[in-house]
């Protein structure tokens, strides 16, 4: 064997050798790592961001072929329409859904009952709550009777039908959630069936959720989770905006700065950065007071504020309207947020709501300070606005001369009692004869 032969044999099982390791330890590292679990957590009220957000992560889960999605709750409730977005998103996963109830001191209420009880699994952190699942009106108010007792049906047939599973006392107390607003613990929960787990982190429900059977679309599954790695699925931040500008004291501030803005624009056109920035804050609070359940009255006082504001400028009294503006301020943003029928955590602090007021008011009397001030400085046009004004001797001026005031040059003289003025020495207008300026020698 030649040595070329020598050296390409070796070569060829080098390579040889090293794809072997590399193969082994990719096998190795995969078995290594364990099965992936996906973790997203929904913090806050149920909204078409948040539903857009779970049926992301469910395409997610399903295409990275996940083991389980543990979907983190915690929510006071929210949108009916979100609610049946996301229980179908999760009923229709092809990846097991686990819902956990997290952190403590969390919640589960109203529409976050029926997405507790939609997850493949459920779990409870200690000291969480779930239920307080009575219906209302799209605008937070109490529904009607009639109106009520359809709304809680639909909802009692489909909580059955996502409870059956769970036994007859899971259903009776889904029952109670429902028509009395009932609400129970996380250990009340797990006696009656209505949650699988009650876990103290994520990696205790991990543990305990080795081994669980689950029904999914695809059939009956048993979940490995003993070994599994978990990764983090945040809100995108298109996600995060939408959700933030449903928070209503958010929504409230603005819209109290984009109609600020505006009326800065209006007042002295021919800027665009206060026209930009009051178009944007009201085209976002617009989204927000789409979702959020608002009396539209409200808008009313809001605008009847702004407009005594204004009125207050132009008005012969002053502070009587803003005063009025403020009271009518006030009531505006609480009619329009703090509808007695809204639930608690859709309203808008009050004392934001007074602090606000306060600083437009503020905001709109530094602008009636400027206005007065405008009203009293004496009009001077004309030879009048030549008075006071301070100038350049061009030539000596003994008793007449050339003086260069502003950007022109006048014939110059010398006011009685004046001493002679040299050429480059500042003067000082004293009065105007026709087109004669009578000048003196300006204090240093």
């Amino acid at each position: 064997m030649t040595s070329a032969m020598r050296r390409f044999f070796l070569l060829t099982l080098l390579l040889t050798l090293l794809g072997c390791l590399l193969f082994v330890s990719r096998v190795a590292g995969a078995q290594q790592e364990g099965p992936l679990v996906l973790v997203m957590t929904a913090d806050g009220a149920i909204t078409p961001a948040m539903a857009q957000y779970v049926e992301r992560g469910i395409r997610t889960a399903e295409q990275r072929e996940a083991e389980a999605l543990i979907l983190q709750l915690n929510t006071p409730g929210g949108d009916i329409e979100s609610m049946l977005r996301m229980v179908e998103a999760i009923r229709g996963s092809h990846v097991p859904v686990v819902v956990y109830i997290t952190p403590r001191g969390g919640m589960a209420a109203s529409a976050g009952t029926i997405i507790t009880l939609a997850g493949h699994a459920s779990a409870m952190a200690p000291e969480t709550t779930i239920g307080a699942a009575s219906p209302v009106g799209p605008q937070g108010e109490d529904l009607g009777e009639t109106l009520k007792a359809k709304v809680s049906e639909t909802l009692k047939a489909q909580a059955r039908a996502l409870a059956e599973r769970r036994g007859e006392e899971a259903l009776a107390l889904t029952g109670k959630m429902i028509d009395e607003a009932h609400a129970v613990s996380a250990n009340e929960a797990l006696e009656a069936g209505l949650v699988d787990f009650l876990a103290d982190d994520l990696d205790d429900l991990l543990t305990q959720l080795d081994g669980f059977r689950v029904e999914t679309v695809d059939g009956p599954r048993t979940l490995h989770t003993a070994d599994a790695r978990t990764e983090d699925l945040p809100m995108r931040f298109i996600e995060e905006l939408l959700q933030v500008l449903v928070n209503p004291n958010i929504v409230f501030l603005l819209l109290t700065i984009g109609v600020q803005a505006l009326l800065i624009e209006l007042s002295s056109p021919g800027g665009w950065v206060a026209g930009f920035v009051g178009v944007v804050c009201l085209a976002l609070a617009a989204y927000g007071l789409g979702v959020l359940p608002v009396n539209w009255f409200g808008l009313v006082f809001l605008a009847t504020a702004f407009v005594l504001f204004v009125l207050d400028v132009k008005a012969p009294t002053h502070g009587a309207l803003t005063a009025a503006g403020i009271a009518s301020f006030i009531v505006g943003a609480l009619v329009l947020f703090n509808s007695p029928s809204t639930p608690q955590f859709q309203r808008v602090s009050l004392p934001l709501v007074i602090l606000t007021a306060l600083l437009t008011a503020a905001f709109f009397a530094v602008i009636l300070s400027f206005a007065l001030r405008a009203q009293r400085t004496p009009i001077r046009v004309g030879q009048e606005s030549l008075i006071g004004r301070s100038g350049r001797a061009v030539t000596p001026i003994a008793p007449r001369g050339q003086a260069q005031v502003g950007s022109e040059l006048w014939t110059a003289e010398l006011a009685k009692g004046s001493e002679p003025i040299r050429k480059g020495e500042r003067v000082e207008v004293v009065r105007v004869e026709g087109v004669r300026l009578i000048v003196r020698k300006a204090d240093a």
